[in-house]
């Protein structure tokens, strides 16, 4: 009996697996785009696959109440070895309770190197030291730089404003928004939740916000001559877009959702005074990333301050393409150019 129950158990349990992994499979022949002029479209429709499989089986452990989505991902990130670098030495280190790594390129000198603090990207909820480790020992090696990586607190125990990070602009219809919601890695229902969890706001003011009925029509004024669509470049409208009138407020949801408006939150609204104090930049956008027109927004609103910018755009790029660095059969060529022109720029400082 025992034996026969536990058959049954593992029939189900592959029968479920096959399912869920079908339906990623056609939800992602559906409604994902790859662009025609990403390289290796193959390759990412491969990766996203699998990438959009582990966030459903997370879902999935979410709402059997086993672990949350992020926990899920994030364990299975951090599954694979770490992959050694001769030129690079490796420390890993604690501030408190904040776990840190070092990185120290192997080759001794007489003077003093530059030091990068290095904060992951994962929107919150993604991402870990792990995983950002072939870009820390790569951008240590090729800037000839010390890399301190940290590895802050993430949700869903930690929300604002404990993750103090760059967050994104007040609107959701900017033409990369537009272009680029259905292209890996990453979409605008993923991006929504991350924006969600990190906020703490309910998920069920997606349509309210998506509409732009959030907040009142004197703060998208106010805010307009930073963050219109009119400051970004025509070229990078060609790809379809159609502005979009928003609907009135709904005060329900300027309530929960006000909190955006904190410059933690979105520094792109700071005060003139304070972002004519930033250091020197640079910026490297993706064509095919929906967070494009945040880098363009704020590169021009740090240029139009006087405060000297280094641009690079990648046009075969998408959001996430750096993290395929250190993989070999998800790796794109993308990866090597930014972090050339990252190393490049800081060389240069």
């Amino acid at each position: 009996m025992l034996i026969s129950f536990l058959l049954l158990l593992l029939a189900t349990a592959c029968m479920a697996s096959m399912g869920v992994g079908l339906w990623v499979v056609g939800n992602h022949f559906l409604t994902t785009d790859i662009p025609a002029a990403i390289s290796h479209p193959v390759r990412l429709w491969v990766f996203n696959c699998i990438f959009q499989l582990l966030i459903t089986w997370g879902m999935i452990f979410e709402k059997l109440r086993i672990c949350s989505m992020p926990q899920f991902v994030r364990f299975v990130h951090d599954l694979p070895p770490l992959r050694k670098h001769p030129d690079v030495v490796v420390k890993d280190l604690r501030f408190g309770t904040i776990p840190m790594k070092l990185y120290q390129p192997k080759a001794s000198t007489s003077c003093l190197r530059p030091g990068i603090v290095f904060f992951h990207g994962g929107g919150g909820i993604l991402g870990s030291l792990k995983t950002h480790h072939g870009i820390c020992c790569n951008l240590c090696k090729k800037s000839d730089a010390v890399v301190l990586a940290v590895g802050y607190r993430m949700m869903p125990k930690h929300k604002f404003p404990v993750i103090v990070t760059d967050c994104m602009s007040l609107d959701f219809q900017s033409p990369s928004y537009q272009q680029n919601k259905n292209i890996p890695l990453l979409s605008q229902n993923l991006i929504f939740y991350c924006w969600c969890g990190y906020l703490d706001i309910s998920p069920s003011w997606r349509s309210a916000v998506l509409k732009g009925s959030h907040l009142p029509a004197e703060v998208w004024e106010k805010y307009r001559k930073w963050l219109g669509a009119e400051n970004i470049p025509d070229k990078f409208k060609k790809r379809g877009y159609l502005p979009v009138s928003r609907e009135p407020l709904n005060e329900a949801a300027y309530l929960e959702t006000k909190i955006i408006l904190d410059v933690m939150n979105s520094p792109l609204i700071a005060d003139d005074e304070v972002v004519s104090q930033l250091p020197e930049a640079c910026i490297v956008s993706c064509e095919y990333d929906v967070l494009r027109d945040d880098s363009l927004l704020y590169k021009k609103r740090l240029e139009d301050l006087g405060v000297r910018v280094t641009w690079h755009h990648m046009e075969d790029g998408f959001h996430g393409v750096l993290t395929t660095i250190d993989m070999s059969f998800f790796y794109f060529p993308c990866s090597s150019r930014i972090l050339d022109a990252v190393a490049h720029f800081i060389k240069g400082l």
